[in-house]
């Protein structure tokens, strides 16, 4: 009788192993499953880039223009657009040192300077009307005239001007090396951007 009993042990334990497959097998493909219904429920929202628009840039238009102002514009306008929101010229407005075709940027500030008295232009970093320094135009010479700025720390702030494209804002003087916290509290009083 042990003879006759183990081959059926044997198929016993064969069956036993391939039910116990079939039941992972089962339990594999439920899961798969269900993790292909939760993904399909997922909804995917693309937004093609062509189609994207870039926020509007907001710019401050001061100076010998009609109607002073901050203004809102396309992201791609240019200094003339901003002249033109803001009325055009004053009959005093001195052009001839504005670049009309530049680019402007979001938040700046862009002063159009009025002929001086004598009816001739000024001078490109000259103070105009404010009596501050347009740390956008101003040479390097004129950038000395403000306290605490040599003659390096003034040719390092036309270079990284003529590296990085106009300050955004007075306060992007810090990003000028040899310009600290302390010095840049000194000179905010007495600069702009345009």
């Amino acid at each position: 009788m042990p003879e006759l009993e183990k081959p059926r042990a044997h198929r016993a334990l064969r069956i036993g192993i391939g039910a116990a497959l079939v039941v992972i097998v089962g339990v594999f493909a439920i899961v798969v499953g269900m993790g292909v219904v939760r993904s399909a429920g997922e909804q995917v929202v693309s937004v093609p880039l062509a189609g994207a628009t870039a926020a509007p840039l907001y710019v401050d238009v001061q100076g010998a223009v009609v109607t002073p102002g901050v203004y809102v514009l396309e992201a791609d306008a240019r200094v003339v657009d901003a002249v033109t929101a803001a009325g055009g010229f004053r009959d005093d407005a001195n052009s001839s040192g504005i670049n009309l075709a530049r680019l402007v940027i979001d938040g700046e500030q862009l002063v159009v300077p009025t002929l001086s008295a004598e009816g001739g232009a000024g001078a490109a970093g000259e103070t105009i009307d404010d009596g501050l320094i347009n740390i956008n135009a101003a040479t390097a010479a004129e950038l000395e005239e403000l306290p605490r700025i040599g003659e390096a720390l003034a040719s390092r702030i036309v270079a990284w001007r003529e590296e990085n494209g106009p300050f955004r804002s007075v306060d992007d003087l810090g990003n000028v090396s040899g310009i600290g916290e302390k010095m840049l509290e000194t000179l905010r009083p007495l600069v702009k951007v345009g």
